[in-house]
């Protein structure tokens, strides 16, 4: 799925009403008839709804609730801020309301005293929508702050009023609605993916208003969500006569001294992507640990007992992946830059490999180009240097990808996949259980693994990222956010191929 940025949005709606054609009021009853079918899905009759309307059109969309609402019998109370002249479409629906004679509508200005609100009740927010360039001020931001300070249930129309659709750097928050529930339409905007901006947006929801698929198509965008139908095709397929050595040789460098157990999650969860061979390469006293705990996989020794200090002959390799429960002593950084050095084959770093590169930014124009760094985003951090908040830290991170020539996968509750060419992906698998040690070690073997069967790197990160985002998802419903740990990922992921391989859609894992 595409996103694109607000002013996209509205050239798409604007677009939508020429070229469909449909009134823009349509469309608004339209969008309208979507809110109203979510809301009567969730709530009962029995609790009062309360809507705030600004002037604009995203106050047309909450009148025109507000009306649907009233016809099914609901208690609504509607409240009009007069703070600019009337939109044309808002205008429409407030003569509709008012014909229809089933809400109890007031108009609100600075010299009026603000409803009380019960916890019990609704609040539906249609104050603003994704037009804003500045922060919200005087009376709508007193509103802001009153419904903030007495709703217990809050759901916002399109975007929280308050909320700009990409960068917040500059926004105040004290102004910015509160959100349980955002309903937005066809599109999720850009902000919603960033965790500062996760307090006010809540749980998202996308409402299909038909915009037109034509103009949807031919506006070009750099960011997308990954789709499963995309993902599909980047799995390797298994002819009857193929051999494991038809599915590569993946080459995984890690664990050091009380950390052998990143090496065996990573080795499993890389041949579980479905390549034909494994190698460990670890300390030599982690011989017995991955011949007794992992009996598939071969075994490459270091010079070293307790840590990585030199890369073996790489000649075999068809990928790399390096950084699980590494450590950062000195020794395994020299292992780490005559890596770099002699890699010509796919390479991902993770972990402590990340926190060793970062500590010699010299060896960044060592990165083969199309190397995969996995970090999450103190890793990051550490790379590129501080952001003050995620949506700077995601633009160092394209920055970063293109400047380098690789692959970057912030890691987080929307993964972030940055190429090269400057495309950018959100991954919106996965769940909060899936924030437990080991986590990251499954994710680096799952995606060295496809490296090592030929994937290409961009496809390999996105493939591996939705694929581990499933796993998660199917680990979660089976054991619970709470229970679940890496292992339970890797004993999913056979389930995840399967849902990807069906003809059909793939596994509903959010419930």
């Amino acid at each position: 799925m595409k996103i694109f940025r607000a002013a996209q949005v509205r050239e798409i709606d604007a677009r939508t009403i020429r070229h469909e054609p449909v009134a823009s009021v349509d469309l608004m009853e339209r969008a309208a008839t979507r809110l109203a079918g979510w809301y009567i899905r969730h709530f009962h009759t029995d609790r009062k709804v309360m809507l705030f309307a600004g002037p604009g059109n995203n106050g047309g969309d909450a009148l025109a609730m507000a009306r649907l609402l009233a016809d099914r019998q609901y208690s609504v109370e509607c409240f009009l801020l007069k703070f600019s002249k009337l939109s044309e479409d808002c205008a429409v629906n407030l003569k509709r309301l008012k014909e229809q004679g089933l809400v109890s509508m007031l108009e609100l200005t600075e010299a009026d005293h603000l409803p009380l609100i019960s916890p019990h009740d609704v609040v539906v927010d249609g104050i603003f929508g994704s037009g804003l360039s500045r922060p919200v001020s005087g009376f709508p931001g007193a509103v802001i702050r009153h419904i903030n300070e007495q709703a217990g249930n809050v759901i916002a129309i399109d975007i929280p009023s308050g909320l700009f659709g990409e960068d917040n750097s500059g926004n105040d928050y004290n102004q910015v609605i509160r959100a349980g529930y955002t309903l937005t339409f066809q599109f999720p905007f850009l902000s919603f993916f960033f965790d500062v901006n996760d307090p006010f947006v809540g749980h998202w929801r996308i409402h299909d208003i038909g915009l037109h698929p034509g103009v949807i198509e031919q506006t070009e965008t750099d960011y997308h969500t990954i789709e499963p139908e995309e993902i599909r095709i980047c799995i390797p397929h298994r002819n009857k006569f193929s051999h494991k050595g038809t599915f590569g040789h993946a080459l995984l460098i890690s664990g050091c001294y009380g950390m052998m157990g990143a090496a065996l999650l990573a080795g499993e969860a890389c041949l579980r992507s479905g390549t034909g061979l494994v190698t460990l390469h670890v300390p030599r006293f982690g011989y017995n640990i991955v011949q007794t705990a992992f009996p598939e996989a071969i075994v490459s020794l270091d010079q070293s007992d307790i840590l990585f200090s030199e890369p073996p002959p790489l000649e075999p390799y068809s990928a790399i992946g390096i950084g699980p429960g590494l450590g950062c002593k000195p020794n395994s950084g020299k292992g780490l830059k005559m890596l770099l050095e002699q890699a010509k084959v796919p390479l991902l770093i993770d972990a402590d490999g990340l926190n060793i590169l970062s500590r010699n930014p010299d060896w960044y124009s060592l990165l083969p180009e199309g190397t995969i760094l996995t970090p999450h985003p103190r890793e990051f951090d550490r790379l590129a240097g501080e952001s003050s908040n995620s949506y700077e830290r995601h633009l160092k991170q394209r920055e970063f990808a293109t400047r380098h020539q690789v692959v970057v996968v912030l890691k987080g509750a929307f993964t972030g996949i940055a190429e090269p060419g400057g495309r950018y992906w959100f991954n919106t698998t996965g769940n909060p259980g899936m924030a437990t040690g080991g986590s990251g070690d499954v994710l680096t073997g799952l995606i060295t693994g496809l490296l090592a069967q030929g994937v290409q790197p961009v496809d390999a990160a996105l493939t591996g990222v939705f694929l581990h985002g499933v796993a998660g998802d199917l680990a979660a419903k089976a054991t619970s956010q709470e229970a679940m740990i890496a292992g339970d990922m890797i004993g999913k992921l056979g389930p995840a191929f399967r849902s990807l391989s069906s003809a059909s859609q793939p596994l509903d894992t959010r419930g």
